[in-house]
């Protein structure tokens, strides 16, 4: 829904069940009606949508992409971002670091997200721009030595310059300026603010300028800007509330470099503030999130450096001294508190009152999708979770 005439504001749908077609237009006709009459009745809803790749073929099949286009405009629904970081299941089964694969140094990972961007480009509203967030290249852990990291960016700047060159040609064509927004994440081979200059400065912008040049015949300074345009940041805020990072300092960073972000994930991770006396009451109340479906690294800052464990029952176990610490758990944007934990919730509202003097995004998905792995005690009707977290988001803005 378009809030103050300036954000598009949805959920993600990576919230539903939905490996196949038929599966995710069936969770989304079941779900977005119900979502739609509570808080946006009177005016179209936007929708954060989620493909997995068996979902974004079947979409290609016979009619479909046709039928869904009908039944978004019949019923007063639009695409306006879509997320195609996990490529596989991502329900009711172990996903942990395969939610990488197969990641930007695969043909898999380049045809998967050149569809679902033929795909946003024909569901998209005209005069309406749009992204598609994405891995941060690849799993940190799968690339062992200096060597290895260096091959994975490179062929990854290559397959991401392959993806620009898509959204320059859609953009001439049909004059839908769209962009891939990259998002850095805990253990991703990009993960925090330096992280990303150092891969546009040292890969992305080299690599993609010399193939638009050789392709499109435009200058270097042309070409850096094509590159600036279309390929931009996820800023989700759960991940860089594990790098510690504040968004003033992110976002003024990214400025300057010339770095847009094409949309921001609204969403909240789990912080753990140690306590004399409490501490034990305060692990039970962790040991609570750990679950076998997600990784849930966790981050500590010390001094200037923030270190990152694997995933939670590696800190369950060692028990960490540290006065905090903060866990990739994605946790209901409404929740300050929990039992004995806290949230990042103060990055959002830091986030979104930042936004009010500098609108660096039009595009607000929410995407707390760990409804199913929640301590019982949060669990609650998942279209009335949903509701409630957009009427916070929308009490904020």
């Amino acid at each position: 829904m378009l809030i103050k005439n300036k954000y598009h504001l949805s959920y993600c749908s990576n919230i539903h069940p939905g490996e196949d077609w038929e599966q995710t237009i069936n969770s989304l006709k079941t779900y977005l009606p119900k979502i739609r009459k509570e808080v946006a009745p009177e005016t179209p809803f936007g929708i954060g949508l989620r493909l997995s790749n068996v979902a974004s073929e079947g979409l290609d099949e016979g009619n479909n992409l046709r039928d869904f286009k009908d039944w978004l405009d019949q019923n007063q629904f639009y695409i306006f971002t879509m997320n195609g970081f996990p490529y596989g299941n991502f329900h009711n089964e172990r996903v942990k670091d395969m939610v990488h694969a197969p990641d930007w140094t695969t043909e898999e990972r380049l045809n998967y997200t050149q569809r679902l961007f033929d795909q946003l480009a024909f569901l998209i509203p005209e005069g309406m721009s749009g992204g598609i967030s994405t891995s941060p290249v690849s799993y940190r852990h799968w690339h062992t030595t200096a060597d290895a990291l260096e091959n994975a960016f490179v062929t990854g700047a290559e397959n991401m310059a392959k993806i620009l060159l898509q959204l320059v040609e859609i953009e001439k064509n049909s004059g839908k300026y769209l962009h891939m927004d990259i998002e850095p994440e805990p253990d991703g081979m990009i993960e925090n603010s330096d992280e990303v200059l150092h891969y546009y400065d040292t890969y992305l912008i080299p690599i993609a300028t010399k193939k638009l040049m050789a392709a499109l015949g435009c200058n270097k300074d042309m070409a850096r800007d094509l590159v600036l345009r279309h390929i931009t940041i996820c800023y989700d805020v759960c991940h860089f509330s594990l790098a510690y990072e504040d968004p003033e300092y992110t976002l003024a960073k990214f400025s300057k470099a010339g770095i847009k972000v094409g949309k921001i994930q609204v969403s909240s991770a789990l912080k753990i503030l140690f306590k004399e006396g409490e501490n034990e009451d305060i692990w039970q109340s962790l040991s609570q999130f750990n679950e076998p479906t997600y990784l849930h690294q966790v981050t500590e800052k010390v001094g200037d450096k923030v270190i990152t464990y694997r995933d939670l029952p590696e800190v369950l176990e060692q028990r960490s001294n540290a006065l905090e610490l903060r866990s990739h758990f994605h946790v209901p944007i409404f929740l300050e508190k929990y039992d004995h934990l806290f949230s990042t919730q103060d990055q959002i509202i830091k986030v979104l009152e930042y936004l009010k003097k500098d609108q660096f995004s039009e595009q607000l998905e929410i995407e707390t999708y760990t409804w199913d792995v929640l301590p019982k005690n949060l669990k609650t009707e998942l279209s009335n979770s949903i509701v409630r977290e957009i009427e916070w988001l929308k009490s904020k803005i």
